[in-house]
């Protein structure tokens, strides 16, 4: 009698544990929510198993999917979106920039000059101090001695004699440099600008400590054999700390995949390695960066697809045509309204860039070129018309902030996306129509309305760490055309609405990665990356979108990131 009971019992639990796998939770549900599924669906909770949505709908519907080892949010009325994509970004830089001096709010040349001799105090002799995003056009006063608006290197140099001093420009398109730095760099006054550079000098023809566009090399060549002297044990140390700084801000942020614009080969292949040993966080969709001659002949095994469960993906080539416009690197058609007889730089050779894209679409990978003025992005829609004139390529234009507004429809008809970052358009705001004239300014620059007007997709972010990480700024700059420290509109009947803004951190910059079947929206089969948010970004007052905290971030159904308790 035993036996049998014994043997029902057996019997009955199997049945019982079978069903159970058959009907399988959720891992997760989330409910009393806000959401945004950026597919207009109106849902009330969501459902998660795995890494996967399984089912989005009404409370009583999702539900169903309970059991007691569910978990189970209440948001509490908050705002559930998609995971947000930063669309253009430099992961590694956002890395070292938490690590160096960061000068992004800095109004004033003096306020530069203190913090780096602050950090020099506490640096031993001889080693490099390194910083980033001085812009003059910024400051509240020109510096001594002043030239472009440039500051003169030789107040930095009396205040570091023994230590090599790198500062790069916002822009990222031009770096000072002090006295030392220069020394190591082998420096003198008879030096010539490489092409698509300059050495900014004075009257007597020496440098002031200011390179633009190519010639940043001559510093950064001497700063890399500073760092090729470190072992590599130290070499290692540093670089896990950059890329684990660089999740964490993604993560406070809300940013659950991060489209990197350019890494070496070696950098990929340790990202790949990362995603592989289950060490990745958020998604990385990164660009490969090299001349053509590095590349053509180590392209057989790119595209790099959906490593690990979708944490690693290369499968772009990013080259670049110009420089910034705060800059004067900006290739324009027109000479600059406030430089006359100057048009910009071409950085890197039309010949060059026609290589790299006719290598792009051998090996099945997207091209991604950097554009800013109207003549650089001009010529890449020639280069793309002539070489890949299809609608499917999801091939982009990395920024294309100021347009011949004839080049607009273009985009649409070769399929082009423009990947823009809608906080350039309010940083930059204090010195475009300066650059270019209120004309230019008003029919070409920053034009997301007529882009999308025009049925061309908009890719967002913030091109980190020439801008905060915050998608929260980015977002509020793209639906006001306001600075967040004034009330003045730039243009801002080029604005886009909220949920345009949304979808250009969501569903836009997954389309613009050919990730939108997997990601970029709540909907049941696609990757369970969502954020809490404490604002409701489509409705609330529009201030409030700068005050927005990320309260929960979830990748891959795993909560990533709670933001702490008062």
């Amino acid at each position: 009698m035993i036996n049998k009971v014994f043997l029902w019992s057996i019997l009955c639990t199997g049945f019982f544990v079978a069903c159970r796998q058959n009907h399988r939770s959720a891992d997760l549900i989330i409910t009393d929510a806000a959401f945004y599924t950026a597919t207009d669906q109106q849902i009330e909770a969501i459902a998660i198993r795995g890494d996967r949505i399984i089912d989005i709908g009404s409370k009583a519907q999702i539900l169903k999917w309970r059991d007691e080892d569910t978990k189970w949010i209440s948001a509490k009325g908050r705002f559930v979106m998609p995971g947000l994509i930063e669309g253009h970004g430099h992961f590694y830089g956002l890395g070292q920039s938490r690590l160096e001096l960061n000068f992004l709010e800095s109004t004033s040349w003096e306020e530069i000059l203190n913090q780096v001799a602050n950090k020099a105090a506490t640096t031993p002799k001889g080693s490099w101090i390194i910083g980033r995003g001085w812009h003059q056009e910024k400051w509240g006063a020109l510096p001594p001695n002043a030239i472009d608006g440039y500051p003169h290197h030789m107040q930095m140099s009396d205040l570091t004699p023994d230590h090599p001093v790198m500062l790069m420009h916002a822009s990222g398109h031009a770096l000072f440099a002090n006295k030392k730095a220069m020394e190591l760099a082998g420096m003198l006054s008879d030096v010539g600008d490489p092409d698509g550079g300059r050495i900014v000098r004075d009257a007597h023809n020496e440098p002031i400590g200011i390179f633009e566009e190519n010639a940043m090399e001559i510093i950064r060549t001497a700063h890399q054999q500073y760092i090729d002297q470190m072992d590599d044990t130290q070499k290692q140390q540093y670089r896990d700390q950059v890329i684990a700084e660089a999740q964490k801000a993604c993560l406070e942020y809300g940013i659950t995949s991060f489209q990197d614009a350019g890494s070496s080969f070696d950098l990929i292949d340790h990202y790949a390695q990362m995603a592989k040993n289950h060490q990745l966080d958020i998604r990385l969709w990164v660009m490969l960066r090299h001349s053509f001659e590095e590349m053509k002949n180590r392209m057989d095994k790119f595209p790099m697809l959906n490593i690990a469960d979708n944490y690693f993906s290369c499968r772009a080539i990013k080259t670049e045509v110009d420089g910034a416009l705060g800059s004067y690197g900006a290739w324009l058609l027109e000479d600059y309204n406030d430089k006359k007889g100057f048009r910009g730089q071409n950085t890197t050779s039309m010949q060059e860039v026609e290589r790299i894209a006719r290598l792009a679409l051998q090996h099945d990978m997207q091209l991604c070129v950097h554009a800013i003025g109207d003549r650089a992005n001009k010529e890449v829609l020639d280069i793309i018309r002539r070489v890949a004139p299809s609608q499917d390529k999801r091939w982009r234009i990395e920024h294309a902030q100021h347009l011949d507004p004839q080049d607009i429809p273009r985009f649409a008809q070769l399929g082009v996306i423009a990947s823009m970052q809608g906080i350039h358009c309010t940083s930059d705001a204090p010195f475009v129509i300066k650059r270019l004239g209120v004309d230019r300014a008003r029919r070409g620059a920053y034009a997301w309305r007529s882009f999308l007007d025009a049925g061309v997709p908009i890719a967002n972010g913030t091109d980190v760490p020439v801008e905060s990480i915050s998608p929260f700024e980015c977002i509020y700059a793209s639906v006001t055309r306001k600075r967040k420290d004034s009330d003045t509109q730039f243009f801002p009947e080029q604005s886009m609405t909220r949920d345009e803004a949304l979808k250009s951190y969501t569903l836009w910059n997954a389309y613009a990665a050919f990730e939108d079947k997997i990601k970029g929206s709540l909907e049941p089969g696609k990757l369970a990356d969502l954020v809490i948010l404490s604002e409701d970004l489509l409705n609330c007052p529009v201030d409030k979108i700068l005050q927005t905290q990320v309260v929960t971030t979830i990748v891959g159904g795993k909560i990533k990131y709670s933001r702490p308790k008062n």
